[in-house]
């Protein structure tokens, strides 16, 4: 049964005049005229809502908005979900996660390895995210990219074979996956402690969910965060995971965005995985994320 669509408060401001732009390719889409300095009508929010639905991820252009605003037009689409990794949420603004690879005094700002594999943000909770927000803040000069995998089109172009043995069973998604994996990994990972591992316990998921707003099927498994598939040995689930990683991610199912300032970016996890390309390391780069608490995969 589809959820219910996002609430959205009684807003009476006037509309404003916007655009959405479909990229080329089959996701994603841009938007622009739109400012989220000011609260949206209950009509222009819909249209944001539905254009979100439709390409998984909208990028908004240049929104000079405050972390402040930007949690306020999160919440306009559920709950907000809190990174277990309470050192690089913002001050004052525990809603936002720093994205960054900028170290002061000797101290990462921000989590600069955030999205190194490819992932769907927290689908390692009972309750995964329905979507991320990432506002860019400081951008490098090179580098930098964020690559979207549209999950829908790669179950629709699934091999037979590949859908049967897939298709009814379940995977478990883990926080501590790779989290140490890489290099420089100690300085942006710090050891969990036993709280912090108690919020990010194993969960179990379907490999194959159902969109809860469009009924939309779509492969819901991540080389970031799955690490193998109930009731396979090892080794099979090893090997059918690494194909559904190789397929999910070829090139016809992706879009690469390139940041331009004060970009909005927001994407449908349950519909996406995403990747951070990366950027020279000497070259600051700075974001704030925002996550929506989605519903149970199914």
């Amino acid at each position: 049964m589809p959820a219910a669509s996002p609430s959205s408060v009684a807003v009476n401001t006037a509309s404003q005049v916007f655009d959405v732009r479909p990229f080329e390719g089959k996701v994603g889409a841009e938007i622009v005229g739109l400012d989220l300095s000011t609260p949206l009508n209950d009509a222009d929010f819909a249209r944001v809502h539905q254009a979100h639905l439709d390409y998984h991820v909208v990028v908004f252009r240049n929104q000079q908005i405050t972390p402040q605003q930007q949690i306020d037009f999160s919440r306009r689409f559920g709950i907000l979900q809190i990174h277990v990794l309470k050192q690089f949420l913002l001050a004052n603004h525990p809603e936002i996660l720093i994205v960054s690879n900028i170290v002061e005094n000797g101290q990462p700002v921000g989590l600069g390895d955030a999205g190194k594999y490819w992932h769907s943000d927290l689908s390692y909770k009972e309750l995964p995210s329905l979507g991320s927000m990432l506002h860019a803040q400081e951008l490098p000069s090179e580098g930098g990219d964020t690559l979207f995998a549209n999950l829908h089109l790669a179950w629709d172009t699934l091999p037979q074979a590949l859908r049967d043995a897939v298709e009814g069973r379940s995977a478990v998604h883990s926080y501590t996956a790779r989290y140490s994996e890489g290099k420089n990994a100690a300085s942006w990972r710090p050891t969990l402690t036993a709280e912090q591992l108690a919020q990010v316990a194993e969960v179990t998921h379907p490999v194959v969910r159902t969109h809860p707003e469009t009924g939309r099927k779509a492969l819901f498994v991540s080389e970031g965060f799955t690490t193998r598939i109930v009731g396979l040995p090892d080794d099979e689930s090893r090997a059918l995971l690494d194909q559904l990683y190789a397929h999910s991610v070829r090139p016809e199912h992706v879009y690469r965005h390139q940041w331009q300032p004060h970009d909005l970016v927001f994407w449908d996890n349950r519909s996406l995985i995403h990747l951070a390309a990366g950027c020279p390391p000497e070259l600051r780069r700075k974001l704030l994320r925002t996550t929506i608490q989605g519903d149970a995969p199914f």
